[in-house]
């Protein structure tokens, strides 16, 4: 038995492990590695089991092609390459570029060697259809950068801050949520708190790290934006704002001091079904107690309607307090990341969407250069000009994951082509033409995930793991890059990955990929390599320089399109008669959206998704602890067994995305459902399409059936 050091790439954790692995090869075991300098032993149940996966019988292997009658049957790997190369090149020759999208998900962005290698592809061919998750999820994050502003050093880190003001986000369970330290999130916290920190959070439901708050508030979910805009009304009131930071970078704050001046406590209050006293606590600990910390939101208000205004009210309580990395303070420039100067400065509300590619289904701009998931079902059902015909996913898993199932299952069972780079049969893959096996995380060379690598690391860090294991006797997997390397090599196409043209005559190493991810690095890839522990560099930070003497942008507060949403959340009728709940989004410990749920250990843990009540509703509705329930919203009907959970709020009920199977497998003891059945496509946000999935106000009964 041999034990080697790596790290795990199922989350934002990139928890430090040991490899237990047996004299045949095979993983046969992780444990968290307490000489990791960065997750100090920490690692999640879903992570320790990930052998399980590698093992797995049901793990695809090879690759698979539907046949006329359904079946799937096994296909070499060139000759699936060849044929999906074929159908491509026909319907770029007689339906446009634009015929061709891709859909990218978290089994794609962990793998640092493809993490942007679909969007590569796309671009070589020349398509603007890139979707992900990531527009359905927080991309209201990008969409408030966009219209009030961005300051290149951001705001002060978890670390250093003397308050954290968290909306909708529980960070000890995900492992996730933006201002958060999720490096051994419970030691974090404690460390936080010890030295003074104070945490205030928002939520519905006493989470796991709201037993850590100083100070918690629990209103209806989809408030979030009345509560916001009150405890700016109640600061600005109270003259508890940054008024020198304001004088210098904000615009407009006369004008929202107005626009808010409508959300007082007492009416806030009564919509949130909070007590308004607590609205007061909070903003005088966030603004008036503390000095320095950030307000920040995560799937609760983004997911939650008007997620993109939430967003931006969250951002104004950070600007009115001036929460940002200063002049001559620290910041951390990355390790992988492109370096920059970072001036105490605002850069002007960049609107990327406004310029641009436009979409044919509603004029959506481009966010981070992607279209939004919101608007994908509609792009393949809609006949025209620009209509997608085929569909290649990369670690993603659409059919369980966008809002309105029935719809976006219609809308995949239409494509002509659909490609999947999945290792399990997943409810897209079992709607695909091909399914392309790609190795799994300890069977690939790999790095962190360099896209958010300053949200993981407060300091310059990255290591490096080798492929410590090889796949399955028999099986035909490859690293995924190579899948977009070759299909773009039998189509002639050039292929580039961060501005480097890659050699399409001899295919790369996973290494020669990943040195091109490190080619911003202090310090060479070799070194990185070699280090077991990896490469970190608490001395390489840089120090913010003063702003540019003809600098002069200064944060939107308060933009057209965002006064009028206040307006319209202040007028909007938020009582829902015959549907007395609203259905919030909730994590759970053992799997991450659909990914890791058909362990053998985690399903022993989590066969399906419960619905979580008060044990007091429970007892209104006369229901009994795994009683078989029906959720109703005005879309669709769910059903769910029923689980009393006395820390979630009176009126609200909870349910976890990502599970169930395609809408025809009714077996919910044996997958659970998915509450995309629930949600719509058609309420979504402006600029980014986001569908709401949290806030939803359902209704639930007694059902005998399942």
């Amino acid at each position: 038995m041999a034990t080697k050091r790596t790290f795990c790439r199922m989350c934002l954790g990139h928890c430090g492990m040991v490899a237990s692995i047996d004299n045949n090869g095979q993983l046969t075991e992780l444990r968290g590695d307490h000489e990791d300098s960065q997750t100090l032993g920490f690692a999640c149940f879903k992570g320790l089991k990930s052998p399980e996966a590698h093992n797995s019988k049901d793990r695809i292997v090879r690759p698979l092609k539907r046949m006329p009658d359904g079946a799937f049957k096994p296909v070499s790997l060139d000759v699936a390459l060849t044929e999906i190369a074929e159908k491509l090149s026909a319907l770029i020759k007689h339906h446009g570029a634009e015929s061709i999208a891709g859909y990218k998900g978290g089994g794609a962005f962990f793998t640092a060697s493809s993490s942007m290698m679909l969007n590569s592809f796309l671009a070589a061919i020349k398509s603007p259809k890139a979707f992900s998750t990531l527009t359905i999820d927080q991309s209201s994050k990008t969409v408030t950068a966009g219209r009030i502003g961005i300051w290149p050093a951001g705001k002060t880190p978890f670390q250093r801050g003397d308050v954290l003001l968290l909306v909708g986000g529980n960070p000890l369970v995900s492992v996730s949520t933006n201002g958060f330290d999720f490096r051994n999130p419970v030691k974090r916290a404690k460390q936080a708190k010890a030295r003074g920190m104070k945490l205030i959070v928002i939520d519905p439901r006493r989470t796991e790290t709201a037993k850590f708050a100083d100070v918690f508030l629990q209103p209806l979910p989809g408030e979030d934006c009345a509560i916001l805009a009150c405890l700016i009304h109640i600061i600005l009131e109270n003259g508890w704002q940054d008024s020198e930071f304001c004088r210098q970078h904000a615009a407009h704050l006369d004008d929202l001091r107005s626009a808010v001046s409508e959300f007082t406590p007492d009416l806030v209050a009564e919509r949130a079904k909070i007590d308004a006293a607590s609205l007061h606590e909070i903003a005088r600990v966030f603004a008036k107690d503390c000095r320095t910390g950030a307000a920040v939101g995560a799937t609760g208000p983004d997911m939650s309607p008007h997620g993109n205004l939430a967003e931006h009210l969250l951002e104004c309580l950070n600007v009115i307090c001036g929460r940002f990395v200063r002049e001559g303070e620290p910041v951390n420039p990355g390790f992988l990341s492109e370096k920059f100067p970072r001036h105490a400065q605002v850069i002007p509300p960049p609107r990327w969407w406004e310029s641009g590619y436009q979409s044919r289904i509603g004029n959506f701009g481009l966010l981070e250069g992607e279209l939004p998931t919101g608007t994908l079902a509609d792009e393949i059902l809609t006949p025209g000009d620009g209509q997608v015909k085929a569909l290649l996913v990369h670690g993603g898993n659409p059919a369980a994951s966008i809002p309105d199932q029935l719809k976006i299952v219609d809308a995949l069972k239409s494509l002509e082509l659909l490609v999947t780079i999945e290792p399990f049969m997943t409810a897209t893959a079992q709607l695909s033409d091909y399914i392309l096996p790609p190795t799994l995380q300890y069977e690939r060379a790999d790095l962190p995930l360099f896209l958010y690598e300053t949200m993981i690391y407060p300091e310059p860090f990255c290591r490096y793991t080798p492929a410590l294991v090889k796949p399955p006797a028999g099986a035909e997997v490859i690293d995924d890059w190579k899948i977009f390397w070759r299909l773009a090599k039998k189509l002639g196409l050039e292929l580039s990955y961060f501005g480097q043209h890659l050699d399409m005559t001899t295919e790369p190493s996973t290494d020669d990929i990943l040195r091109l991810c490190a080619r911003n690095a202090p310090v060479s890839f070799d070194e990185i390599k070699a280090a077991e522990h990896g490469v970190h560099l608490p001395d390489n930070l840089d120090v913010v320089q003063p702003a540019n003497p003809e600098a002069n942008g200064r944060f939107q507060l308060l933009p057209t399109d965002v006064a009028n949403e206040l307006q319209e959340v202040f007028k909007q009728d938020h009582t829902f008669p015959t549907l007395p709940y609203r259905l919030a989004v909730r994590r759970l410990r053992d799997t991450l959206n659909s990914a890791g749920r058909d362990m053998p250990s985690v399903r022993a843990r989590q066969a399906y998704n419960p619905v979580f009540m008060n044990p007091d509703d429970m007892a209104k509705e006369g229901f009994a602890e795994d009683a078989l329930v029906a959720i109703r919203s005005d879309q669709g009907e769910i059903p769910a067994r029923v689980k009393s959970d006395p820390d979630l709020r009176h009126g609200v009920i909870q349910i976890s995305h990502g599970f169930g199977s395609l809408p025809d497998n009714t077996r919910y003891d044996e997958h659970g459902v998915n509450t995309n059945l629930l949600l719509s496509l058609a309420r979504r946000d402006t600029i980014n399409a986001m569908p709401q999935m949290s806030g939803v106000p359902v209704a639930i009964s007694r059902r005998h059936d399942v």
